[in-house]
């Protein structure tokens, strides 16, 4: 039975209700849709909040260790390019050698040999020394140089990558042979020549692959970081062809509960033509 009262509108409460809920619902719409994010702070949904917490700080640290490892990427390209200098020189001091093993030479033939040598002896020795990038070098092992080990990090965890130096004394040539022995003697296996072209090509070999490896990591965090992008937009980004749809919606349903309520409002109106 409907309670005739000034007092209390049951119809008004009713209708006041519905409106609340409504303006709820269109609060939460226009959220997303303002944001792009069905969840965008823990008040959404704490647990699926944190876990998009979680995945962008692993997105984040992955960031951070392609910027590290892009850095050591110059020194390896810096030591590589030089190395790369000093085994094409060492071809040719091969082929001076070559020469002044030759027992027939003058005296005026082996001095100007001997001078060519010297000249390309201080390339190698230059290469070796300016191989530097940003004050690091991966060609000695002298800290005062700016050399040693170097240990960057490869993931989002902090794991490392090292990278082991080389000391530069083990990749330059004697001073030139004064005899035609001496020549021939570098030469032959076991030789002061032989010996530092196969430290050189060993070290080509070891950066060559320190580098694969750092270009392949990079490759692969970044695939992870599209990975883990993809799950964090399943995980919180808002449908925004659904929400806004759910806006119309709702936004009709805000006036009609307005209307209701304006009308339920006006209901203890007829009670005054009780007292006429």
């Amino acid at each position: 039975m409907a309670l005739n009262s000034v007092n209390t509108n049951v119809g008004a409460q009713v209708a006041l209700q519905s409106l609340n809920r409504t303006n709820d619902a269109l609060a939460v719409t226009q959220k997303r849709i303002s944001t792009g994010y069905r969840v965008a702070d823990a008040k959404d949904d704490g647990a699926a909040f944190a876990v998009a917490q979680a995945v962008r700080a692993d997105i984040a640290g992955l960031t951070s260790a392609n910027e590290q490892m892009g850095g050591v990427k110059g020194v390896l390209d810096t030591t590589l390019a030089g190395l790369t200098k000093v085994s094409d020189t060492m071809s040719n001091i091969r082929g001076v050698l070559v020469k002044l093993a030759d027992g027939t030479l003058s005296d005026d033939q082996r001095s100007q040999y001997e001078s060519q040598y010297d000249g390309l002896k201080q390339q190698v020795e230059n290469f070796l020394s300016d191989a530097t990038y940003n004050g690091r070098t991966l060609l000695s092992t002298s800290a005062d140089a700016g050399g040693g080990d170097i240990a960057t990090v490869r993931n989002e965890t902090g794991t490392t990558y090292t990278l082991s130096a080389v000391d530069s004394t083990t990749l330059t040539i004697a001073e030139k042979p004064t005899t035609a022995e001496a020549a021939a003697s570098a030469l032959a296996s076991g030789g002061d020549f032989t010996t530092k072209m196969g430290a050189i090509n060993t070290a080509l070999n070891t950066f060559g692959g320190n580098n694969n490896y750092l270009d392949a990591q990079v490759s692969f965090n970044k695939e992870k970081m599209v990975s883990l992008d993809t799950g964090l937009g399943a995980l919180v980004d808002a449908d925004l062809a659904k929400e806004s749809a759910k806006l119309q919606s709702l936004q009709i349903k805000q006036q009609l509960g307005t209307q209701a309520l304006s009308i339920a409002n006006q209901a203890p109106q007829s009670l005054l033509s009780l007292f006429r």
